[in-house]
């Protein structure tokens, strides 16, 4: 059975094109919260050429991205397709990601606004961490460009395009694998 056709981009020719999308690991296998995971993610995310990754956080089951395409009628299943292979290609994983993915057209910048709150309060919400800025899988949800993200939401919602350059920052501290478990 095919999918139904997409409906085509409907924004103003200036408006920025921006997609939400959340991409999911087959049975919700808790495999992406890690340091290693963190690492083919952000090397994968360096190997995009044709997309701007705004925000992202990886979960243990799933990862959502806040992304815009460089060229607006560039397919979003081509961002999720690359991304998912290069991930898997780095970590030699034995386990697989659901089909397709979620993805969601952004037509405002109230709208990206939400979208921006909820990824970075979804490890709260999941009970991993008490405030966001505790979660450490995550790139570009600091409200500053802190060049683990190819660009700021904030220049976004501001209506400018800045560039950061894609290579992962290392952090100093490892957070524990406790770090991941729900607060109880």
């Amino acid at each position: 059975m095919g999918h139904p056709p997409r409906i085509p981009v409907w924004l103003r020719w200036e408006q920025n094109v921006i997609y939400f999308v959340t991409i999911c690991v087959a049975n919700r296998k808790p495999v992406l919260a890690n340091d290693t995971a963190f690492s083919a993610f952000n090397t994968a995310v360096a190997k995009l050429q044709e997309w701007t990754v705004l925000a992202a956080i990886l979960m243990p089951d799933h990862l959502h991205a806040i992304v815009s395409p460089k060229d607006r009628e560039i397919k979003v299943g081509n961002f999720s397709g690359a991304l998912k292979r290069w991930i898997r290609q780095e970590l030699g994983a034995s386990w697989k990601w659901q089909p397709g993915s979620f993805d969601r057209l952004l037509r405002s910048g109230e709208s990206l606004r939400e979208k921006w709150l909820y990824v970075q309060e979804n490890p709260v919400r999941a009970g991993f961490v008490k405030q966001w800025r505790e979660w450490p899988y995550r790139i570009g949800l600091d409200g500053e460009n802190n060049c683990r993200a190819t660009a700021s939401v904030a220049d976004y919602l501001d209506g400018k395009r800045s560039a950061c350059p894609t290579t992962a920052k290392k952090r100093t501290s490892k957070p524990s694998l406790h770090s991941v478990q729900p607060r109880l």
